[in-house]
């Protein structure tokens, strides 16, 4: 008899899908898929099955699929069929033939569920799988996260099997005469995978027989030790993040205060993508010369005097606006440079605002972005300034610098530093008979 109750369980202790929910199962056609579907509908659940056909096994994987549809029609349950060019999209994207499958087929799995409103995916992984996790982890290096490796549920994706070993699968499958296909590529050392599997893991076991009850044990401890760890880095992160606009800034000396050091400010830039060696360096550089900056694949991370400062990648402050005449102009996607005329002007001491003599204006009027060599006679001054040495002086983020919108005069003169300073030369005087009123609005 299959181990249904221990099945329906194990779902329940973990929360996988509640009873009424309808689940995609992954199914391949080998001893696991086949008895997860087995197990899915002997306890009753509502499912359905999708099939991935990778084209890199000729007619093997033709049989895969044909076994598929087969065990479909058996169960009476909708099954989806793909194919895909796995070694083209691996080719395309440079990466290897195991990694584009992967990402071919969850991406798909995804969008089956999105379009058919499936509750959650199904994949047939076991003990052993999880087992094989973390051991690549180890060699390859990992944090906590990859101790604890594969987990029973994690976000729309769950793992219906983690309950049972390779050993029991395979005896199950055996005892209840369950047909099923063997994927060849599966007895190749060629993957790293395979090699722990095929090579690593029973020299493990002689060591220790029960190897998969004991990493159980070992991956349920490290996934709560990442759950407490995690809340720490919760509450360090509101602590120390001050945000402003997409800038996020955090105190040198809260940095250096930190324990332990690297695995905390390590957890805490893990949502901006930098990669171990990187943080290393950052570490080392935490009082080397205001500028020095790192990058992740998404994001900037600048040492500016006592702070470090991360904000996006991939802004482009290079574009040019114009402004022909009273209206407004959008720079970028979230801000406006508003243009009126009044007879007089009411200051109120807004930045986000200046009052122009109107008849000093050459249009059409330009919005650009900083350039080297920019200078301007800031309001109250008398002689020129370089805008590089006003923006510090005004203490103007470095990520933030680039993004500071500046008002041209047709003639090349700076009006205004947009939400910091105008021009004294194109203030509003007793003589001025019309005021240009600028605003800087988000």
């Amino acid at each position: 008899m299959l181990p249904v109750q221990q099945f329906i369980d194990h779902v329940l202790r973990h929360q996988l899908f509640g009873a009424s929910d309808h689940v995609l199962l992954a199914v391949s056609g080998g001893k696991d898929s086949v008895l997860m579907t087995q197990l899915f509908k002997q306890a009753g659940f509502r499912f359905s099955m999708a099939h991935c056909n990778f084209n890199l096994r000729a007619d093997e994987s033709q049989r895969d699929e044909l076994f598929v549809k087969l065990l479909a029609e058996e169960m009476q349950v909708p099954l989806h069929v793909v194919h895909f060019d796995t070694k083209g999209f691996s080719e395309q994207h440079k990466i290897s033939t195991q990694m584009a499958a992967r990402q071919l087929r969850y991406d798909w799995f995804e969008q089956l569920r999105q379009e058919h409103n499936y509750a959650f995916i199904a994949v047939a992984h076991h003990q052993n799988d999880a087992v094989e996790t973390v051991l690549l982890n180890l060699v390859r290096g990992t944090g906590i996260s990859g101790m604890h490796g594969i987990l029973p549920k994690r976000g729309h994706l769950i793992r219906p099997l983690l309950f049972l070993s390779r050993q029991e699968i395979d005896q199950l499958v055996d005892d209840h005469h369950l047909a099923y296909v063997e994927d060849s590529s599966n007895l190749s050392s060629k993957y790293a995978r395979n090699k722990i599997r095929l090579e690593v893991i029973p020299h493990l076991r002689e060591i220790n027989p029960k190897l998969e009850e004991t990493f159980a044990e070992n991956i349920a401890r490290f996934a709560e030790t990442e759950e407490l760890l995690q809340q720490v880095v919760m509450q360090t992160c509101s602590r120390l993040f001050k945000k402003e606009g997409e800038v996020i800034s955090i105190a040198i000396k809260d940095v250096t205060a930190l324990k332990p050091q690297k695995l905390l400010f390590f957890e805490l830039l893990r949502p901006f993508h930098f990669s171990s060696s990187v943080v290393d360096e950052i570490l080392s550089s935490l009082h080397k010369q205001s500028g020095t900056s790192f990058y992740s694949s998404m994001h900037q991370l600048i040492i500016d005097r006592e702070k470090l400062l991360i904000s996006p990648l991939n802004q482009t402050c290079d574009e040019v606006f114009y402004l022909h005449t009273k209206g407004e102009v959008s720079i970028g996607f979230d801000q406006r440079i508003k243009l009126r005329f009044a007879e007089e002007s009411i200051f109120n001491g807004d930045k986000n605002v200046a009052h122009v003599d109107a008849n000093l204006l050459v249009f059409p009027l330009v919005i650009r972005y900083r350039q080297d060599g920019d200078k301007f006679i800031p309001l109250g001054m008398k002689s020129q300034k370089k805008l590089s040495n006003f923006l510090v002086d005004e203490k103007v983020p470095l990520p933030q610098k680039a993004k500071v919108p500046l008002l041209i005069n047709g003639n090349g003169e700076m009006i205004w530093v947009a939400g910091l300073r105008q021009d004294e030369r194109y203030k509003v005087r007793t003589t001025t008979k019309k005021v240009a009123i600028f605003e800087l609005l988000n």
